[in-house]
């Protein structure tokens, strides 16, 4: 588990952390400070300096004076950006966005860079804390190919994790399509109209952040600097389907949530128009009741009806009579 860095330069919630493996040996270091972690470096073996948090550019520069890191990488570490990748002479820069799922339905993500050298792979992360728990303990116990490859699969890795968890986040708006369209059948009310706004905004970033990704593993394929070995190419490539595969399914879940808009608005209207259709009949109903007492509620002196100890009773019969009738022709209509 990573540690905050206790040296003077670094701030409180930033954390410096080395992993260095060849076949053989392995050896992890994350309570360096950045002069101890720059002098531990070892060409002969593969080193992973990985960052988290971005707010002390002084480490930045200086981990990126040791690698002769161009001034403008700096500053697209440091700055968002859309994922892309650029060739550099002696390194190669890759960025892309880190998602997770978190509490309520919201995303949360950060940018995370990689600069791929022969012999190194650096990372710089936003927050603190990552996906890549799991595979720091394969490389610890030596599971899988890793080590016995060079920092180029090691970048495969990292990307394919991201990329992997890209599914888990739209898995989960999968089952929130799924659940906001029941909520609609149940109850439609403003609180599902919020959530169907929320979930757009959601597809619209990732779609921002697939689309971009897209394009950068194009390019990285297509690499000839040789920083990516031909052998792993076809991992790469793999990752590149991945993302096609994603960006098809984001395509899916933007037409079901403008659907859901539309079952929204439908469901409004179709209980709007219940409403209209119970208030007519009841209108109806009492539009012959409203003229009958208004015949009998005019001021004429000759009215045989007035004087006629039935009458009362014949008008209240008369008018049940109207109301039990017209009810039994709605429904034999199938009016309601």
């Amino acid at each position: 588990m990573k540690k905050k860095a206790e040296s003077v330069p670094a701030k409180p919630n930033i954390i410096l952390e080395l992993i260095q493996y060849d076949e053989k040996d392995f050896s992890s270091f994350d309570q360096l400070t950045v002069h101890e972690l720059l002098t531990k470096y070892n060409s002969s073996l593969v080193n992973w300096v990985n960052l988290d948090g971005l707010e002390d550019r002084a480490i930045i520069e200086k981990i990126g004076e040791h690698f002769s890191l161009h001034s403008l990488l700096i500053e697209d570490i440091t700055c968002d950006h859309q994922p892309k990748v650029e060739e550099y002479e002696n390194y190669l820069f890759f960025t892309l966005k880190m998602l997770y799922r978190i509490e309520d339905n919201k995303i949360d993500y950060e940018q995370i860079s990689f600069v791929l050298g022969r012999d190194y792979l650096l990372s710089f992360q936003e927050k603190e804390g990552d996906l890549f728990g799991p595979l720091r303990d394969r490389l610890r116990l030596d599971q899988g190919r890793v080590r016995k490859k060079r920092a180029d699969y090691l970048l495969y890795r990292l990307i394919d994790i991201i990329v992997d968890n890209y599914y888990v986040v739209l898995d989960s708006i999968g089952q929130q399509i799924e659940d906001i369209e029941d909520e609609i059948y149940k109850d439609s009310s403003s609180e599902q109209f919020r959530k169907i706004q929320h979930l757009k905004k959601e597809l619209i970033y990732l779609r921002k952040a697939l689309f971009p990704l897209r394009d950068a593993m194009s390019k990285l394929i297509k690499d000839e600097s040789g920083f990516i070995d031909s052998s792993n190419a076809r991992f790469f490539s793999d990752i590149y389907n991945h993302v096609a595969h994603l960006i098809d399914s984001l395509d899916t879940y933007r037409d079901l949530t403008s659907g859901l808009m539309d079952i929204y608005i439908n469901t409004l209207n179709t209980r709007m128009n219940e409403v209209m259709k119970v208030l007519t009949v009841i209108s109806t109903i009492f539009i012959p009741l409203t003229f009958l007492v208004g015949v009998y509620g005019m001021n004429f002196d000759f009215m045989p009806e007035l004087h006629w100890k039935f009458g009362y009773a014949l008008v209240w019969g008369l008018m049940l009579l109207m109301v039990v009738g017209m009810i039994r022709y709605f429904k034999y209509k199938k009016w309601f």
